[in-house]
């Protein structure tokens, strides 16, 4: 097998993260539907038709379409199993009149409907709750309600829950460094940042999120991660704890909201030191096997069995969803406490709003971001992952959205502008 180079590598991650406006026009959602493409028919498949971890090729749209509802077959993962439970039912009362709803993008002159708007963001799947109800689902693409679909970075509020209920316990201190809970980060621009300013993103590292191709720190972050093979000559840290110990300090902690993966995995590092359990197993205990989950879930893992704390969960929508309804219901589920009252409380908090302010997410004027959750100023708390992955939490409406998509580019500013302003038509709709 010719190993990839790379040139091939930087392709792919620029084919997903460049600016939309800067590339040739992608296939719409119904031209780029893996069914309609034929990816991985076939035994075996032709090769053109092939999607390989080996060549990068999954990770390059419109691959992606099918890749991100086959995660495990692509990468290793280890899984969080659902235990023995009888299945927690949600009750349905689906309507009829939620594709006809009609809203105007931000930015946008002309409105489109809630139905146009899914193919828009190329969504896989998308469920509503209202009330407790499914109220509306629909599934595209390579996507089936039995199917499983990476989360992203929808993995680093669940992390992010993990650790305030270690905080409400007692077992884990905000204001403590990071260092004195992992010492191997003495030495790495985490060592002398507070748990809680890695846990809001304000920390001062030497880390570009931003994707650059195949010489980039997402690049050096997945090749850690067993996310992408290696190139040639490839001398850099195998392992997501040894690349964490590599990232340096840029500026002062405790400055302006900074979006970087890494604080996820240093965090996620920190909960597993203190609790002796991997992330899959923390997520397992405390959530999986006592909530009635349709499906295990899984979480892809390096080289060494070290979870991706950053964004590596697939599981089903319905499962996102019940996680959102029980935070929504202030952490209870089925008569029993799942997630205490003090860690609710603080994940429902917003955060630095001054702090959050130089970002100009569209859509989240006003907003913030803490405990690894986003805040809108209307009370709205979201996770959030690249490609179009997210749960939205209205408690006020009593709404919670789960949705997986496959999005052509990765950052979540292309799509705000159309998700925001449908979810908030939703929200009125239900509430008339």
């Amino acid at each position: 097998m010719k190993h990839i180079g790379t040139t091939l590598l930087g392709a792919a991650l620029l084919a997903l993260t460049a600016p939309a406006a800067a590339q040739t026009a992608p296939l719409t959602a119904a031209q780029s539907d893996p069914a309609v493409l034929g990816w991985m028919q076939g035994s075996p498949p032709p090769r053109d038709k092939q999607v390989r971890f080996d060549d990068a090729s999954m990770w390059a749209f419109p691959q992606t379409r099918w890749t991100f509802s086959n995660w495990r077959e692509l990468l290793p993962t280890t899984s969080i199993k659902r235990g023995a439970m009888p299945v927690a039912v949600l009750p349905r009362a689906e309507r009829a009149d939620l594709d006809a709803i009609r809203f105007t993008p931000l930015g946008a002159a002309a409105p489109m409907s809630w139905e146009q708007s899914l193919a828009a963001t190329y969504t896989d799947g998308i469920v509503v709750l209202h009330k407790g109800r499914i109220v509306y689902e629909r599934y595209f693409g390579a996507l089936k309600p039995e199917g499983q679909h990476i989360a992203f970075s929808v993995t680093k509020s669940f992390v992010g829950t993990l650790a305030e209920a270690l905080i409400a316990e007692g077992r884990l201190d905000p204001n403590r460094t990071m260092a004195s809970y992992v010492p191997e980060l003495a030495g790495s621009g985490f060592g002398d940042a507070t748990v809680r300013q890695v846990m809001d993103m304000r920390t001062g590292l030497a880390f570009d999120e931003s994707y650059g191709g195949a010489d980039g720190d997402v690049a050096r972050m997945s090749f850690a991660a067993n996310a992408l093979p290696l190139p040639a000559g490839y001398k850099g840290p195998l392992g997501l704890y040894a690349h964490l110990q590599t990232i340096g300090k840029n500026g002062a902690h405790g400055a302006d909201f900074s979006y970087r993966t890494p604080n996820s995995g240093a965090l996620g590092w920190v909960t597993e030191r203190i609790t002796g359990q991997s992330i899959a197993q923390q997520i397992e205990a405390r959530y999986w096997s006592r909530m009635g989950m349709e499906q295990d879930a899984s979480i892809n893992v390096d080289r060494m069995g070290t979870g991706f704390a950053g964004g590596g969960m697939a599981l089903a929508l319905r499962d996102m969803a019940r996680f959102g309804e029980m935070l929504r219901l202030g952490g209870r589920w089925q008569g029993q406490e799942i997630v205490s009252p003090a860690a609710v409380a603080a994940i429902f908090t917003p955060g630095d709003v001054a702090a959050f302010a130089p970002t100009n997410y569209p859509g989240l004027k006003g907003g913030s971001y803490a405990s690894q959750w986003w805040h809108r100023p209307n009370g709205v708390t979201m996770a959030v992952g690249i490609h179009g992955q997210g749960i939205y939490i209205d408690r006020q409406a009593e709404v919670v959205i789960a949705r997986f998509a496959s999005f052509p580019v990765a950052s979540n500013v292309n799509i705000n502008p159309v998700t925001i302003p449908a979810y908030d038509a939703m929200v009125a709709k239900l509430a008339e």
